[in-house]
């Protein structure tokens, strides 16, 4: 999922490209009925809101709205699927991040480092962009954080689970960031408010990953089930 700039709305997109739209999200487009050479894999805003970028697992990026295309990975040789996608700033450029930690940077995203060809104890699962230094968090399953010109604000690295990290979103002022765990637990770290999560409570089905709302703070988590739930932040609707 992807919420848009203002916190009124957020979009949600499936495996196959599908995007629908709740609160005051506008749809651009999506590739529902299009050819793919692999599933999606995440949705990110513009920085106005008035577009957005889908990106596969192979890499293929894709540009509605306002969203400028400024190169992908789809057709060249991965050694590990993408996972996430994060815009820069002033959304001129952005970083595909694949789950070997690998970063591929595009537009006027500056590359700072990567673990693509380190060791890891888990894979990668998400980034997230420091827009107040112009680097990236990239986060792991196992919750460790590694952080590329960006601050280092905590991780559970070092900590046991109850289920594997697949998501996190950075606060507004970039002075914290949150990540979310498959039975919807909620780990905030530096400025990022802990407004609740779904840690031990039934769902059914997991949670696939979340979205910051800039406006009030709190948080929204996404089911593979299309299902929302809403922590500090308004609930505009479900799938």
């Amino acid at each position: 999922m992807a919420a848009t700039p203002d916190g009124g709305g957020y979009w949600l997109t499936n495996a196959s490209g599908a995007v629908s739209v709740h609160g005051n999200a506008v749809s651009y487009g999506s590739m529902a009925g299009q050819p793919l050479n692999a599933p999606m894999s995440h949705i990110v805003s513009t920085p106005d809101g008035k577009g957005y970028w889908l990106v596969a697992a192979d890499g293929g990026t894709f540009a509605f709205g306002d969203a400028g295309f400024y190169g992908s990975m789809g057709g060249q040789h991965l050694n590990a699927p993408v996972v996430d996608i994060a815009p820069t700033q002033d959304g001129n450029g952005y970083w595909l991040v694949a789950s070997d930690g690998g970063i591929f940077a595009f537009g006027d995203a500056a590359f700072h480092g990567s673990m693509g060809g380190q060791h890891l104890n888990k894979p990668v699962v998400g980034i997230a962009a420091d827009n107040a230094t112009g680097g990236y968090w990239e986060v792991a399953t196992d919750g460790g954080i590694f952080a590329f010109g960006a601050p280092f604000f905590g991780s559970t690295g070092s900590l046991t689970l109850n289920k594997p990290v697949n998501g996190m979103a950075g606060t507004a002022d970039n002075q914290g960031y949150w990540f979310v765990a498959s039975d919807g637990g909620i780990f905030a770290f530096g400025d990022a408010g802990f407004h609740g999560s779904m840690g031990g409570q039934p769902l059914a089905a997991p949670i696939v990953g979340m979205a910051a709302d800039n406006a009030s703070g709190g948080y929204w988590l996404v089911g593979s089930d299309g299902g929302i739930f809403s922590f500090g932040a308004p609930f505009y609707g479900a799938h």
